[in-house]
């Protein structure tokens, strides 16, 4: 059976190596008219692809899909099908003065095939989205989404098919298994969503075929309170970033740094203004649960080794529900001032639960989080100039939103990507039309150039020549 899907999954990607060579280099308007169909895609089915995926969750906010996934979606097509003639434009760049009067070019190339394997947490964005820019580099797509979403891996494999030909793009579906297989194939660019854990394997089998990857992984993303925020400002936006998703996102805060002191009146407001979010939870349609029983127990058992150890832990459950019983939805949870040692504090939550910490200077948050891996994601909320220009240099983070959370996700304009253990390479945007473009540079020689006086035989002229150019170098 392994072996079947296997010999489907070559032969499909076989199929579109060989349109590629077929049509290297497709035109403004072949490209404009797959990413309006990719529109139309996510257009004429956003009531299927909301029930899936709330299917797959066993309750799935259809208003945080409309508005995380598909509105998000939406946006980058629209950005590049505005742009998409500009960015294919074959640009002139500076000659140095020897070299004149030829010429430089660069010539944004597609690079062929394109795979990409998406996450489950956010399922249509994570796999649409880089889709987006391939499509618009002008390669073939191959998506892998995953398994742990079925009903919305299936619908968007026959949303796939019925949009586009099998040539151009295409949904696998499988276990792990196959995607052992997705992940060790010789694509011209492999984009992966994911763990950190399993970033790391991915890399490994692209490496082995010199296949260039870019890996969107996540991290322990912190959120810092300086001594000059608004406070209730803070709060609101902390709280809604964490939970959006029932915090199962890649960007979400995953620790709260706060001036010493500030733990218990944070953990207060923070209480609060989750309660005012979610004022009931277990039958809340606008809160989502954990995607898996796997993935709520590791969460209980990170909850209870908290509680164990003696931190504070305050469970915000403003309704007083029994919760678990027949769904899996999840209480969010507050720790104060964890041990750095607990399982909450070494790994990436992706959950409703949010440790607060207390920091005595800027030196002492600056270090806290440089002693981790770097983040994906970074939030600084404060007043004080100097101090966020501190943290902004003093530390590496893949992306920051400055008195918010999770803004810079969702700018065209701007570049989205890790660092370090948070991924490598970054998309939306231009940014993503490049990652999946060769931009080949090209040099064009003058009529007039004096170039054969530098070939041999050599003799006086070539010395002079070249005294000159080390003058004019």
């Amino acid at each position: 059976m392994l072996q079947t899907r296997q010999n489907a999954l070559g032969a499909l990607f076989e199929l579109q190596c060989r349109a590629f060579e077929r049509e290297p280099f497709p035109s403004l308007d072949v490209r404009k008219d797959r990413l309006k169909r990719l529109l139309a895609l996510t257009e004429k089915h956003e009531a299927e692809i909301c029930a899936a995926i709330d299917s797959d969750f066993s309750a799935r906010s259809a208003q945080e899909t409309r508005l995380a996934e598909l509105f998000v979606v939406r946006a980058g097509i629209r950005h590049a099908i505005r742009h998409l003639r500009g960015w294919m434009r074959e640009r002139r760049v500076g000659t140095s003065l020897p070299f004149l009067p030829g010429h430089n070019r660069l010539l944004p190339q597609p690079v062929g095939v394109v795979g990409i394997v998406s996450p489950w947490n956010y399922p249509f964005q994570l796999a649409v989205a880089p889709a987006t820019a391939a499509l618009a580099a002008g390669n073939r797509v191959l998506i892998k989404p995953s398994e742990l979403t079925p009903k919305f891996s299936d619908l968007l494999a026959r949303l796939v098919e019925k949009h586009f030909g099998p040539d151009e793009m295409s949904v696998v579906q499988g276990d792990a298994d196959i995607g052992k297989t997705f992940v060790s194939m010789t694509f011209d660019h492999l984009l992966f969503t994911g763990s950190t854990a399993v970033g790391r394997q991915v890399a490994l089998a692209a490496a082995a075929n010199l296949t260039p990857v870019t890996l969107e992984l996540g991290g322990k993303s912190p959120a810092i309170f300086d001594p000059s925020c608004d406070l209730d400002a803070a709060v609101a936006s902390v709280a809604y970033g964490k939970l959006l998703n029932a915090g199962q996102t890649c960007i979400a805060p995953d620790y709260l740094l706060v001036p010493r002191g500030q733990a218990a009146t944070v953990a207060t407001k923070l209480a609060a203004a989750m309660a005012r979010l979610y004022p009931s939870l277990r039958d809340n349609p606008d809160y989502t649960a954990i995607v898996s029983e796997r993935h709520r127990k590791r969460l209980a058992d990170m909850i209870a080794e908290a509680r164990d150890s003696g931190a504070d832990v305050i469970e915000v459950n403003p309704a007083d529900e029994q919760l678990g019983v027949g769904d899996r939805k999840m209480a969010p949870v507050l720790v104060k001032n964890p041990g750095e040692n607990l399982r909450l504090m070494r790994e990436e939550i992706f959950g409703p639960v949010l440790p607060i910490i207390e920091y005595g200077t800027l030196d002492d948050a600056i270090a806290h989080v440089n002693r981790a891996e770097h983040p994906l994601a970074l939030y600084w909320f404060g007043g004080d100039r100097a101090n966020r220009q501190r943290m902004m240099r003093e530390t590496l983070a893949g992306g920051v939103t400055v008195n918010d959370c999770m803004m810079h996700l969702v700018q065209e304009r701007q570049p989205f990507g890790g660092v370090g253990a948070s991924g490598m390479g970054a998309y939306h945007g231009e940014w993503g039309f490049r990652t999946f473009s060769k931009e080949k540079p090209i040099f064009v020689q003058s009529k007039l150039s004096a170039g054969s006086l530098l070939r041999p035989p050599y003799g006086k002229n070539f010395e002079r020549l070249f005294r000159l150019l080390n003058l004019i170098t």
